[in-house]
Order: structure tokens, then sequence, then C-alpha cells
């Protein structure tokens, strides 16, 4: 905690802002500022929890949920094995999901199917894929973007819920990918309005 401490007020003293045309420099220190923050905050969740701290006032003091707080900060252990889980999304993953969307919108189902892995191959043809977009194109229209996806790590695969708008409608494409990159699920539900 000490290393930490002292890292930070270093990050703090250094210079962020500056007149010159040095903002790479600037925006670095702002990073490593924002990283150096961060780990404070992770290392004060830590602390709370040793001191039996719940999750919920944990997530209030964030304003996130408890689980959300949980999902971020939290050391889940693996109930069939008891050991530590991995809880560090796939590298790469909200790309991976982003083409895996615009080539749905495209009409590329092979490129899609390609990437499945073989339960998904077994359970979805490339007929039924595309004939599933085309039901939703033809209930909300065409599509017309994809906003930032939210990343969890859940067991041994990442699952992206990435929000979709159409013209009629807006929608969240869920897919969720095996270490090796592969499509291990694919689910695209209609975001209703109050």
């Amino acid at each position: 905690m000490q290393a930490l401490k002292a890292r930070m007020e270093a990050f703090l003293a250094s210079r962020v802002l500056t007149r010159g045309d040095d903002w790479v420099d600037s925006i670095g220190h702002a990073v490593n500022i924002r990283a150096a923050a961060d780990d404070v905050v992770r290392a004060v969740v830590q602390q709370a929890r040793q001191d039996g701290v719940t999750w919920q006032v944990v997530g209030d003091a964030l304003g996130v949920s408890r689980q959300a707080a949980f999902q971020r900060y939290g050391k889940p252990t693996d109930p069939r094995t008891g050991e530590p889980m991995n809880t560090t999304p796939l590298p790469g993953v909200a790309e991976l999901a982003a083409s895996v969307i615009r080539d749905l919108a495209s009409g590329q189902w092979p490129r899609v199917a390609e990437r499945f892995d073989p339960a998904m191959r077994d359970g979805l043809s490339e007929d039924a894929l595309a004939a599933a977009w085309a039901q939703i194109v033809g209930l909300s229209g065409a599509f017309e973007g994809q906003g930032e996806p939210e990343i969890a790590r859940a067991g041994d695969v990442t699952v992206t819920n990435t929000p979709l708008s159409l013209e009629a409608g807006d929608y969240t494409a869920r897919i969720t990918f095996r270490d090796d990159r592969t499509i291990a699920g694919l689910y695209i539900f209609e975001e209703k309005t109050p």
C-alpha cells in the first residue's frame, strides 16, 4: 500500500496540462494518473472487503450495483475446483464482437458461421442465422449502428453485450466467445422501452 501511495503522489505532482505542443506526453501522464487512481480504488475496496464491508456498500460508494462492483473488484472462486477464477476478458474482444456484428449487418453469414464453435455449428446453420437477422430487420428496419460493448468474463468464456440501433428499434447483441476466439453463443434481444 505504501508503494501505491508513493506512486500516486508522484503522478499527482507531475505536470499534466501543458501549453506547448507536447500533448502526447500530457495524455500519457493523464492515463498514468487514471491507472494509479484505479489501483488505489482497487486496494481500498479489497481492504474494505477484508474488514467485512458488503458488496452493496461498495457498490453504493462507487455509484454502481453490487454486482457491477463485484464484477470489477471481486475475486470469484470456481465452485467446481475451489480455485480463483480467471476474470480477465479475452484481449481484443470488443473489436471481435464489432466485426461479428458488421458481418451480420452486411449479410456475411458464412463469415459469422465459420467463427462458431462446434456446438454452435451443430445448432445454428447459416440459413437459420440469415432468417433470424431478416426477422429482426423485418420488425425494426435497417441496421444503423452499434454502441460500445459491455464486457465481462463469465467462467470459461467472455460475454459481450453490444447495443444495436435499427431504424425503429434498439437491440442488444450478446455474443459469447471462447478463449480460442470462437463464438459459443449468439443472442440478439430487443430493448424494451418503458
